[in-house]
């Protein structure tokens, strides 16, 4: 597991080299080409917060992503994941559940944590914090304002992603029943789903969220 994470990390950080001033481009660009849009500017930051940051024993909700986020700028004040709190910016983010983490974790520990805050400590160990930031990264999609209804749309659609070089593919395995898979870099896993009772997150701004059934991983591990 230490060979995994090392690979992890040293993968990751190369492509964080050059991560504040790609992001940076690219919300300077959207930010400006969106300004006509009439759409509200609450952040997703907020929404997260609103819900609050304890752990508890809710496996469905955000805690684990949304401690991940605040350990990550407490470490970098200028991580580009900053973004997601500027609701000025247009972006969708994907949000894997405290379940997704566990289903991570035990792949990458072999540990089942029977708690969130033992989960995110764990993780935190063994990943680290410019991992965590890269993983973190690869959920936002810049640019763009994706509500469900465009993504059932958009079968075979890439979607690039806030990390550098990285992307994920959409598949839309059903119109009818709404399900919706994210085919990530790591080929050997199962990919995640759109979760259907956590859609259109934040909706009627320029940041959108939809849960996820399992975390994304920007590369094979």
């Amino acid at each position: 597991m230490r060979k995994i994470s090392r690979r992890l990390t040293r993968s990751l950080a190369t492509a964080l080299v050059a991560a504040g001033v790609v992001v940076t481009s690219a919300v300077a660009t959207t930010t400006q080409a969106s300004a006509h849009h009439q759409l509200g500017s609450r952040s997703l930051a907020t929404v997260l917060a609103a819900d609050g940051d304890t752990f508890d024993h809710n496996w469905n909700d955000y805690d684990v992503l949304t401690n991940a986020v605040g350990a990550v700028l407490a470490a970098k004040p200028n991580s580009p994941v900053k973004v997601l709190a500027n609701g000025n910016v247009p972006l969708t983010a994907f949000l894997p559940s405290d379940r997704a983490f566990r289903l991570l974790a035990k792949d990458l520990t072999g540990k089942w944590y029977k708690s969130e805050s033992a989960l995110f400590s764990g993780l935190a160990g063994v990943l680290g914090v410019d991992t965590i930031e890269a993983v973190l990264l690869y959920h936002v999609i810049p640019g763009a304002t994706i509500d469900s209804r465009t993504a059932l749309r958009s079968d075979g659609a890439t979607l690039k992603t806030a990390l550098p070089g990285g992307s994920i593919r959409v598949d839309v395995i059903s119109k009818r029943f709404r399900i919706v898979r994210l085919i990530d870099a790591d080929p050997n896993d199962r990919n995640p789903r759109l979760n259907r009772c956590a859609l259109d997150i934040n909706k009627g701004n320029k940041q959108i969220a939809h849960g996820i059934t399992l975390v994304l991983r920007p590369l094979d591990i």
